[in-house]
């Protein structure tokens, strides 16, 4: 991890609002409650409301996200920069006519306001949710917390105010540190100024200028058709953000859709491959990461290192379908634990396809037995009796080794059939596999010469193991 230099990805608003864990809601909830506040200071001429909330928006060096040259230096909100926000938002007619609604729209339609500064933005609003999640990730990867840190200043979203106090989080050279999670950051806005003027703005404008009789940019083809180039109707129009924001507002409908087209649709997160080409890091050695796994010898005194090895292969391999991995998580006010529980923030595949089925995992479990001896019904018991309809009813149990692998997958189909959950069990050969069908999918090319019948490539997130097994359960 690099506590330096900035990484050049973004938070982005848009992403976060596609979450439905109970993490993404509160910095939802915290994002809607703190733009809205703003807008109603701004509306209102409220100038000293509007610059108390933007005033406390500081320099979130802490994440190192972003476009800093050498040392992260905090291109974001300086005082001067909160103030001339303000007055750029209490100037804006997309503003005063509520084009605006969400922050993400600033970028649109405000001068010098782009994914830099909604990602700082966007960092110190959800301030309070990346402390915790730094806290449960450290407790994951054992990070040294220090005590008596100060948080900056923290959103309150019930009392609509900033608050400051004291933290545990890691330092290094002196700043403090917080984590993002990978699922929320992009290269780009998922709201696209770019996309929105050519695929939305600029063929409005040609229908417009097609259904002119007197419009100048219409050229009459061969045929008879009426034609408008879109080269012509940048030159005409512009394509620069002021160009751009002036015609929109004269046609308000048209962004509004662009806006509904773009909520319905879940951005792809990065993958593995783009985090390692932004952030010059390897990506995942996901043979290493099994071997780690096969490598552990069975028994009581090894068991921590497995489970950590587990969690580090999972995580990997599960990526981007399943994130925010939470070991020895406390459930029924700290009477059970589940060993690994990962948030389902799937969009397609296997962990996707347990949703559109009706199998509640908004949260999927795993417990992790390194025994050297047979696990058999009390195992299975202990995982089931972790689900629940709010949490879910989707777990993984891993083990080394099945004296009887066919009668321990029929006790989880019992276990199915009896309503108590879906478990699917995998020993050292199914990791095995798993990782197979990863680096299958990674490394697939197409037929040379191609097949008569259209090649359909592998997916990394479609887990053919897991899909059998889930089947064998309900069959």
């Amino acid at each position: 991890m690099d506590t330096v230099n900035d990484i050049r990805v973004y938070i982005d608003p848009s992403t976060i609002r596609h979450l439905t864990d109970d993490w993404g809601q509160e910095c939802i909830i915290m994002i809607t409650t703190f733009f809205d506040s703003v807008l109603q200071a701004v509306q209102m001429g409220d100038k000293e409301r509007a610059n108390y909330l933007l005033g406390n928006l500081g320099e979130p060096n802490e994440t190192h996200l972003g476009i800093s040259r050498g040392k992260s230096a905090g291109r974001g909100f300086g005082k001067q920069m909160s103030v001339d926000f303000a007055a750029k938002l209490a100037a804006s007619q997309a503003a005063k006519t509520g084009l605006i609604e969400d922050l993400e729209d600033t970028s649109f339609f405000l001068d010098r306001v782009d994914k830099d500064i909604i990602s700082d933005i966007t960092t110190n609003i959800i301030r309070g949710p990346l402390i915790s999640y730094t806290q449960q990730m450290a407790g994951v990867f054992g990070i040294p917390l220090e005590e008596g840190v100060a948080s900056g200043a923290v959103w309150n979203p019930r009392s609509l105010e900033w608050e400051q106090g004291f933290t545990e989080l890691p330092v290094a050279d002196g700043e403090k540190l917080l984590l993002v999670p990978k699922v929320i950051v992009r290269r780009d806005l998922h709201l696209s100024r770019g996309e929105y003027y050519r695929n939305h703005l600029a063929p409005t404008l040609q229908s417009e200028e097609e259904a002119n009789p007197g419009s100048k940019l219409v050229r009459v083809l061969k045929d008879g058709r009426r034609k408008v180039y879109k080269g012509d109707v940048e030159k005409e129009y512009g394509s620069s953000k002021p160009d751009v924001a002036r015609e929109t507002l004269k046609r308000p409908s048209v962004y509004a859709n662009y806006r509904e087209t773009k909520k319905s649709v879940r951005p792809t997160p990065m993958s593995h491959t783009e985090i390692s080409e932004v952030g010059n890091t390897p990506p995942p050695d996901y043979d290493a990461l099994l071997q780690a796994v096969v490598a552990t010898p069975a028994g009581k005194a090894e068991a921590g290192n497995y489970h950590a090895r587990v969690e580090a292969l999972l995580t990997a391999v599960f990526y981007p379908s399943l994130s925010m991995p939470e070991m020895e998580e406390e459930i029924h006010e700290g009477r059970k634990r589940i060993d690994i529980s990962y948030t389902n923030n799937a969009a397609s595949g296997f962990f996707r396809f347990l949703t559109r089925h009706k199998i509640p995992s908004k949260y999927v479990f795993v417990e992790c037995k390194n025994y050297g001896k047979e696990v058999t019904n009390p195992e299975l018991d202990q995982l089931s009796s972790r689900f629940s309809p709010l949490r879910g009813q989707f777990g993984i149990l891993t083990c080394r080794s099945f004296e009887d692998k066919e009668r321990f997958l029929n006790r989880c189909r019992d276990t199915a059939l009896d309503h108590r959950g879906f478990v699917i069990a995998l020993d050292d050969d199914d990791l095995s596999s798993m990782v197979a069908d990863v680096l299958h999918a990674i490394n697939w090319k197409p037929s040379d010469p191609p097949p008569k019948e259209p090649e359909i490539p592998p997916r990394i997130h479609d887990y053919p193991l897991l899909h059998s097994r889930l089947k064998a359960l309900v069959s």
